[in-house]
C-alpha cells in the first residue's frame, strides 16, 4: 500500500495566513482557496475588498490545478498559444493562479488565488505554500 502526504487543517490555516500576509503587504484584495489533491475545497478566505466573483474563480483555479496536477498557468499558456480545443476540457479555472502544493515529489493539495494580475496571484499562492514547505 502506498502512502501520500495530505494537508491537515493546521497546514491549510498556515497557507491561508501566509498568503493573506503576502497579499496585505502589497495591498492586494484577493480570495485565497486551498484544496486537496482531488480539488475539493479545504479552506477559503476572501479578503476585505476582494470582488464578489473572486471566491468562485480562486476555488476553480485550485480545483483545476489539482485535476491537472500542475500550475494553471500551463493551461492558460496552451490556450493563448492557439490550442483553443483545450477550452472544452472539463475544467473552469484555466487562468494563472492555481499552484500545486508538492511534498516529497507528490501533490498534497493546491492553492488558488484570484483578484490581481496573474503573476501576482501566483506570487501570493507560492508565499502561502512556502509556509508548509
Amino acid at each position: 500500500m502506498k502512502t501520500k502526504p495530505v494537508l491537515t487543517l493546521t497546514d491549510v490555516n498556515a497557507i491561508l495566513d501566509a498568503a493573506q500576509k503576502e497579499a496585505e503587504a502589497n495591498d492586494w484584495k484577493v480570495t485565497i482557496a486551498v484544496a486537496d489533491d482531488g480539488g475539493h475545497l479545504l479552506g477559503l478566505r476572501r479578503l476585505d475588498g476582494a470582488p464578489a466573483m473572486t471566491p468562485d474563480i480562486a476555488a476553480q483555479k485550485a480545483r483545476s490545478s489539482a485535476l491537472g496536477a500542475r500550475e494553471t498557468q500551463v493551461f492558460e499558456d496552451m490556450i493563448n498559444g492557439g490550442r483553443n480545443a483545450f477550452l472544452s476540457a472539463p475544467m473552469q479555472g484555466l487562468l494563472a493562479g492555481g499552484v500545486p502544493v508538492m511534498v516529497e515529489g507528490q501533490m498534497a493539495g493546491t492553492v488558488g488565488i484570484s483578484g490581481v494580475k496573474p503573476d501576482q496571484d501566483v506570487q501570493i499562492a507560492k508565499a502561502g505554500i512556502a509556509a508548509v514547505s
